[in-house]
């Protein structure tokens, strides 16, 4: 059949949108359009770290099928933000109350399979919910682009497209929320005292309090006949796959693992991954009654992992008439598919020398009796930036606390910030690699507020108290909304 390529159209306005290295390729449609959207301009303020939802109308404006959904953040000049700057936590795109596209900075390219699509007709209601975070306390303006592959019902491959819809599978986002996780931000921690051997499936391995963060979207049992289309999972850095699997009565299969791909040089400590996707002729059958569920997987032999999600949208035809695979069969391909190659924004890793001092050789400084601020992206005592004395890290008897107060939190500023702890002497320059949570093991949360009731990862408090059980020693800690901010304390014997 001969691929009829329209030009790119719905492009008005928008800067040039480079392809991703090693994109995969497009599938051919004898009418097929090429459309691109570019939402914004979005204003992003500085240090924002905020949870937006808005409506849009950009998709297309007559009936048809979507079959292929390429995600991209870009400066108004079409220039991709370095990751370590200017970071796309999420995008979701909830299509009539169901989020049916989703990325986050690994960008994955959902591209289905020949004779599948997404079926989109002019009523629709679309809103998008997104998650820009600025890492340097600068604003910026951006876009957030979708490139699309659409074969309306005009064109004369349209009729040979079987329909399919999304299934959201998510490890987490409980309802009612659960501290701050919720289905809007699906989180949970993965830190080193958890799982076995320096690995942690979420929800397998949870315990205690951890069992409550596990969503109603971690599994799915449908009540009819159905075929798994594609699939891809979404980790944070640390995460190592997102896997589904399926149970029928005392049976019960792996279907696959959507595997994290790490460019980065230093492992799996960074947002430098792109994600596996199903092969092609990757299809599963479920029968009525089956139970589908899904499960991530991070490394904690290095680090620990705040905040971090394991989503995996399943494309899903409704019937058993389109071929594939029985759920049990040993003949399921296995083998993911990574969507693009190394993205160029991922270029700094960070861990370069910055002259800063190594608070271990500092003298201490004397215990506060007011509360640490937190101001102008600065630690009022212990900034490793700050010149004299200030930089000296204030102390605490063992047994005592710190407490620290983020004054960047009032309503006209917004700014979230967190005393993470990471290996001493934590004085080098920032990138996605460095630095990471390899401290001891104590975090703040997100100090702030969540003024608009939607931009749910603060902690709802801008105070936060060192632990009482740290021994005698210096301690480093960074902030991981904004990684340039470093800070460290002392704790000491006696006074």
């Amino acid at each position: 059949m001969l691929w009829l390529a329209a030009p790119r159209a719905n492009a008005a306005g928008c800067p040039p949108i480079h392809n991703k290295p090693g994109a995969i390729p497009h599938v051919q449609y004898d009418g097929v359009q090429h459309l691109t959207y570019c939402y914004g301009p979005v204003s992003v303020s500085p240090g924002q770290n905020i949870i937006r939802l808005n409506p849009t109308k950009l998709f297309p404006s007559q009936p048809g099928y979507i079959t292929r959904f390429d995600p991209e953040l870009v400066y108004t000049n079409g220039t991709v933000p370095r990751v370590d700057v200017l970071h796309l936590h999420h995008a979701v795109w909830i299509v009539n109350g169901k989020p049916e596209f989703a990325t986050g900075e690994e960008k994955t390219i959902l591209q289905l399979p020949k004779g599948f699509g997404w079926r989109t007709v002019p009523s629709d209601y679309w809103l998008v919910n997104d998650m820009i975070h600025d890492l340097v306390g600068t604003a910026a303006t951006v876009y957030i682009v979708w490139r699309i592959d659409f074969v309306p019902d005009t064109a004369p491959d349209a009729a040979s497209i079987h329909q399919v819809r999304t299934q959201w599978m998510d490890v987490s986002g409980p309802s009612p929320r659960v501290g701050i996780s919720s289905p809007i931000y699906p989180v949970f921690n993965s830190l080193r005292s958890m799982g076995h051997n320096g690995q942690y499936t979420f929800p397998d391995q949870a315990k205690g309090a951890q069992r409550n963060l596990k969503g109603p979207s971690q599994s799915w049992t449908p009540d009819h006949p159905v075929t798994l289309i594609s699939t891809a999972g979404h980790l944070h850095p640390g995460g190592l796959k997102t896997s589904l699997r399926v149970n029928r009565g005392d049976q019960h299969r792996g279907l696959f693992q959507s595997k994290a791909h790490y460019f980065e040089p230093a492992g799996a400590v960074s947002w430098d991954v792109a994600m596996g996707a199903t092969p092609p002729n990757w299809r599963v059958k479920l029968r009525a009654g089956d139970k589908l569920s899904v499960h991530a997987t991070y490394d904690t032999s290095r680090a620990n992992w705040y905040e971090v999600m394991g989503i995996m949208p399943v494309a899903v035809y409704d019937g058993t008439d389109v071929g594939g695979q029985g759920a049990f069969s040993p003949n399921i391909p296995q083998q993911g598919v990574l969507t693009h190659g190394h993205l160029d924004e991922n270029r700094n890793h960070g861990g370069s020398s910055m002259g800063l001092p190594d608070p271990r050789s500092l003298p201490g400084a004397p215990t506060p009796t007011d509360p640490i601020g937190i101001q102008n992206y600065q630690y009022q005592q212990g900034d490793m930036y700050a010149p004299g004395s200030a930089a000296n890290p204030p102390k605490v008897v063992a047994g005592q606390s710190l407490t620290f107060l983020n004054q960047d939190a009032s309503q006209s500023t917004n700014v979230f910030h967190t005393i993470t702890a990471c290996k001493a002497p934590c004085n080098r320059s920032p990138g996605i690699a460095y630095p990471i949570a390899n401290g001891s093991t104590f975090d703040s949360g997100q100090l702030g507020f969540n003024y608009a009731g939607f931009n749910a990862p603060a902690a709802d408090r801008d105070t936060w108290k060192t632990p009482k059980s740290l021994k005698p020693g210096t301690y480093t800690y960074f902030c991981r909304v904004h990684p340039f901010m470093r800070g460290s304390f002392r704790v000491v014997n006696g006074p």
